[in-house]
């Protein structure tokens, strides 16, 4: 196939270099919007009588009839020795409908028409991501309506510290991934507020273009206002990576706790067998794979958002060759992340909670601590001293086997004569729990309206997806 640039050229280019320059292998996935693309420039350039009507005709059915093949035909291939898909189409456009097909690229380059492919792509697989963040934060509420009164203990440092229940530790997730879909929207309002086509290479175009038809027809809100700066941003590519890195980030977290819960150190929960592997050597072993490829695929994003960085941070204007390999990354990050979510929610629905062993650990915890502490204050002891007083009957518990719901009241009475008989109901962990009952609190109610609030919100976001 003769190369666009063969007119300069007087000797072929190395097959080493015609390998090494390709990049089809990883951007034919972006056929659908380079077609799309192609087909409203064509009707543009009729419009504006830039080519005939009967010209812009034919190359439209061909990109049609390219795009049918592609979809339906499974005998038709995409042909790997074309340097990218832009190429491919538009030599497998002018096979099919002669010299009409090499008048699209008539008022536009590969450059401002690869990053506007970019854009329309990334769109559509980040609308992929939304829904699974929607399918899991969906399954977290399901969830957690079920366990908003099975206490546990919430941890700082990773020592028991405070009650809490399992559906408020899952609701904090929640959140989490109620922030990402936020992150996600203003990457992509950013991405497709300004359409790149008709910057051209660099510098615009001498034909008279009308870059708005193109821009709305494509689902840009207009076009780019500087052609330079339209054929060489990337901020677009690092936003969203950036979005998903964050994401990688919560599922990482996420699948640490659920690695630390299925272990018999912890037991809170058991992973489904379907969503659990064994060891090859012992019979006792139930693996968290799932979690734990998660929790290492997090990197694999990172690095993706890192390579974008780097391969930016030092290029003049306008467009490098170096930018090719922003598809890579970007196409890997969301990749990654679209896998993990679609493997990580179900198993989440389908685990196993284990709530009389959370209870369990966090009686021996004594993350009643503070209650007991709050107990003499309430009484009006100065809280440096409720605090000295409680650390020694914790002190106490631990030398003699107790916990501070089950310590005797006169050895409580021995540290103060303001404890009486009811310290055992300001101590129960059912009476901690539900006195925590401040906005964004664990008690029950208050869990309750979190869920609430959040699967409002969700439903929201899903009418608007229909709209």
């Amino acid at each position: 196939m003769d190369k666009m640039w063969a007119g300069r050229f007087k000797k072929e280019t190395d097959s080493k270099v015609n390998a090494f320059n390709s990049s089809i292998d990883f951007d034919q996935r972006m056929y659908f919007e380079d077609i799309k693309g192609s087909i409203f420039h064509a009707e543009m350039l009729s419009e504006e009588k830039i080519i005939s009507e009967n010209d812009s005709k034919a190359i439209i059915d061909g990109l049609y009839s390219i795009l049918d093949d592609i979809d339906n035909n499974d005998e038709f291939e995409i042909d790997t020795e074309s340097e990218d898909i832009h190429m491919f189409i538009e030599a497998e456009l002018t096979k099919r409908i002669g010299r009409a097909g090499k008048r699209l690229h008539t008022a536009r380059s590969r450059n401002d028409q690869v990053t506007t492919d970019l854009r329309m792509y990334l769109k559509r697989k980040t609308n992929t991501t939304r829904k699974r963040l929607i399918s899991l934060i969906g399954t977290l509420c399901r969830k957690s309506l079920r366990y908003t009164r099975a206490i546990m203990p919430g941890y700082t440092h990773l020592q028991r510290a405070q009650p809490i229940t399992f559906a408020h530790h899952l609701m904090a997730y929640a959140n989490m991934f109620m922030r990402d879909i936020d992150r996600i929207d203003d990457a992509v309002n950013r991405m497709m507020s300004e359409c790149p086509l008709g910057s051209c290479a660099l510098a615009g175009t001498t034909y008279p273009i009308d870059r708005e038809m193109t821009a709305i027809k494509l689902g840009f809100d207009k076009p780019c206002a500087n052609s330079l700066d339209g054929v060489s941003d990337r901020d677009f590519c690092i936003e969203i990576a950036s979005a998903l890195s964050i994401i990688m980030v919560h599922l990482s977290r996420f699948s640490e706790e659920i690695i630390l819960w299925c272990s018999w150190e912890f037991k809170f929960i058991e992973l489904d067998d379907a969503f659990a592997t064994g060891s090859s050597i012992m019979p006792q072993k139930k693996n968290p794979d799932v979690a734990e490829l998660v929790r290492g695929k997090s990197a694999r994003v990172f690095g993706d958002l890192q390579t974008l960085l780097v391969t930016m941070k030092g290029l003049p204007l306008a467009y490098n060759k170096d930018m090719q390999e922003d598809k890579e990354a970007i196409f890997d990050a969301v990749d990654t992340v679209n896998l993990c979510l679609r493997t990580f929610t179900p198993m989440i629905w389908s685990m196993d909670v284990k709530d009389e062993n959370m209870r369990n650990a966090a009686a021996k915890g004594f993350i009643n601590a503070t209650d007991c502490a709050d107990y003499l204050v309430k009484k009006g002891m100065a809280f440096r001293d409720a605090y000295k007083i409680t650390g020694e009957l914790v002190a106490y518990c631990i030398e003699e086997g107790y916990i501070l719901e089950d310590l005797p009241i006169e050895i409580y009475r021995k540290k103060s004569r303001l404890f009486n008989d009811d310290v055992r109901v300001a101590v129960n962990l059912d009476t901690c729990l539900k006195k925590r009952s401040s906005y964004g609190g664990p008690a029950p109610e208050c869990v309750t309206k979190q869920i609430i609030n959040i699967k409002e919100k969700l439903r929201i976001i899903r009418n608007e997806l229909h709209d």
